[in-house]
């Protein structure tokens, strides 16, 4: 409803509220689209870094390396696929992307490709340390998401395609351990290092 005054339509109080909240859900979507996007891109960098460390020139794995390259392309492929939807849904949501990502394509290689160097195990503690932020991570946004559609403000397709990623990064963070994570040198400081970085590159990405 709306009230004139001064011969001008004025919206009424409900009105104003309904379409702050609809402002706000919007916002909290995008947020949401543009860390998701801005971390499946860093993973991506992640595994590549991880995999150029880890095959020779051709592509094949190195000495000694076939089964945990083939479990780290395995990652990457999927990585690939969850950052292929985030790219579509933030394309048809109109959601500016996060300026860092120039500088997540580089700490990410970088990350990967270090950890690699530093043999298979601290390549599965880095692959552990960031999944366990990311399962955080995204069921904090599915706890949004449920909050959002009480309200009225559902997203079936986000809600999807995070409920099916959250799974397999989950897997991703299993298998880490199961292949020795936690036998890396150093394993504690080295997965505290990482998950603090995770948590502050996902504070970054959600505000720029």
């Amino acid at each position: 409803m709306t009230k004139l005054v001064n011969n001008q339509a004025i919206p009424a109080p409900a009105a104003e509220e309904d379409r702050a909240g609809q402002d706000h859900a919007k916002a909290q979507i995008a947020r949401i689209l543009r860390v998701d996007q801005a971390g499946e891109f860093g993973a991506q960098r992640i595994y590549r870094g991880q995999l150029d460390m880890m095959t020779d020139r051709n592509g094949k794995p190195r000495a000694g390396l076939g089964r945990t390259a083939g479990l780290v392309k395995h990652m990457a492929e999927q990585e690939d696929a969850h950052l292929a939807r985030f790219n579509e849904l933030v394309a048809e949501r109109g959601v500016r992307p996060t300026v860092l990502g120039p500088f997540w394509n580089v700490a990410g290689y970088a990350l990967g490709a270090v950890t690699a160097l530093m043999g298979e195990k601290a390549a599965m503690a880095c692959t552990a340390a960031v999944e366990d932020v990311i399962d955080k991570h995204y069921a904090a946004q599915q706890a949004t998401l449920d909050r959002m559609a009480k309200s009225g403000v559902a997203e079936p397709e986000l809600r999807a395609a995070i409920d099916q990623f959250r799974a397999e990064e989950a897997e991703h963070h299993d298998t880490a351990i199961d292949e020795g994570a936690e036998q890396a040198t150093a394993y504690p400081l080295l997965s505290a290092v990482i998950k603090t970085a995770s948590r502050s590159a996902i504070w970054l990405s959600e505000r720029f």
